[in-house]
């Protein structure tokens, strides 16, 4: 049985639903992030965990135990909110015992648990600080040491990195997961920012107008999505209009020149119009050994990204990035230049809506 449940869970506000027939089954110790764009639903979602908002329908168990009409306090979660929600008038100490004294632990429980937690956010210097003596990523450690004291069944966390400047963000990232695994405690983690889900997660459920797109690891999600949603909410891509010319044998025709793809076609007939996607790094200049999607193309473009160099081609009159890494060696053509490219089949994506 899964450690969090949540079944068919709807949540409505006056005549519209913002998460509709949501289902999901969480492992004990394993750190989940609900992706998508702003007003899917993944923020309610996250709530009717917490407590904060009741589900119109269905229901949420833990730990075997049917918690969807308990309140937030009778849940045993922990709750860290896109903004701090530091108490300003209390240390940082303070802040971190704060729901250990509302539970009424005993005094040497309390200091035992906070000293353990300002260890484990290696805040000891500070403990004695205001929230307003401290950085912005202190402050977050501290609101995370604060969900964590009260030894939580689930951690739960809504854009808690929103905040940051770009550095602290990786840096804080890292360390939350990494608190995570050394605890062992089920988390979920809320964000729109795909690097952040991809980068911290066991599994990511990709949301999208309060319905479930996918679910899987990042390495799935990125590399197999399952709709055009996906695909283009995750990572950078390429879409192109085509034509379908052999279902059978997943030929199609983009202005004029043949594409094979390894996606399942077989349901379309010869002429039906579709939309194939690429991502930029499964384009390479043509490999002499390679047979299928061999491209004749003319160099639109360069930009230097850093670590990646992207290259702008046209392929008959369609125009698709190509992402390769950055190296002092590198070779590249001349924009005007007419080259070759390739790419699998299997980079070849042509997905439902």
């Amino acid at each position: 049985m899964a450690y969090l449940t949540l079944s068919g869970i709807s949540k409505q506000f006056s005549d519209s639903y913002v998460v509709k027939d949501f289902s999901l089954e969480i492992e004990k110790g394993e750190f989940v992030s609900f992706l998508g764009p702003s007003g899917c639903g993944k923020t309610t979602t996250l709530r009717m965990v917490a407590g904060f908002e009741s589900p119109t329908t269905g229901n949420i168990t833990l730990d075997g135990v049917d918690i969807t009409d308990s309140p937030p306090n009778k849940r045993n979660v922990g709750m860290i909110f896109q903004s701090y929600a530091l108490f300003p008038n209390m240390t940082v100490a303070q802040n971190v015992a704060f729901g250990l004294r509302v539970r009424r632990e005993t005094a040497s429980n309390i200091k035992q648990r906070v000293e353990e937690m300002i260890s484990l956010i290696h805040l000891e210097e500070h403990a004695h600080k205001f929230p307003y003596q401290l950085s912005g990523g202190q402050q977050r450690r501290v609101s995370l040491a604060r969900a964590l004291a009260i030894q939580p069944h689930v951690l739960l966390l809504d854009e808690p990195l929103s905040a940051l400047d770009a550095k602290i963000r990786v840096s804080l990232r890292s360390e939350i997961r990494a608190i995570q695994r050394k605890l062992g405690i089920t988390a979920i983690f809320v964000t729109h920012d795909q690097e952040e889900a991809l980068s911290i997660s066991d599994r990511i459920v990709v949301m999208n107008a309060g319905l479930i797109e996918q679910v899987g690891t990042p390495f799935e999600v990125y590399n197999f999505p399952q709709t055009q949603f996906v695909a283009n909410f995750v990572g950078s891509l390429n879409n192109a209009a085509a034509e379908v010319l052999d279902p059978a044998r997943g030929l199609l025709n983009l202005d004029g020149i043949q594409l094979i793809t390894a996606s399942d076609i077989q349901s379309k007939k010869k002429g039906d119009k579709v939309r194939i996607s690429v991502r930029p790094e499964r384009f390479s200049f043509a490999d002499v050994q390679r047979k299928d999607n061999v491209l004749d193309c003319t160099i639109e473009n360069i930009t230097f990204l850093g670590s990646v160099v992207r290259i702008q081609v046209k392929i008959g009159n369609t125009k698709f990035n190509m992402d390769t890494f950055n190296n002092p060696f590198l070779e590249l053509p001349k924009i005007g230049d007419r080259e070759q490219v390739s790419c699998s089949k299997e980079a070849v994506l042509v997905l439902d809506e």
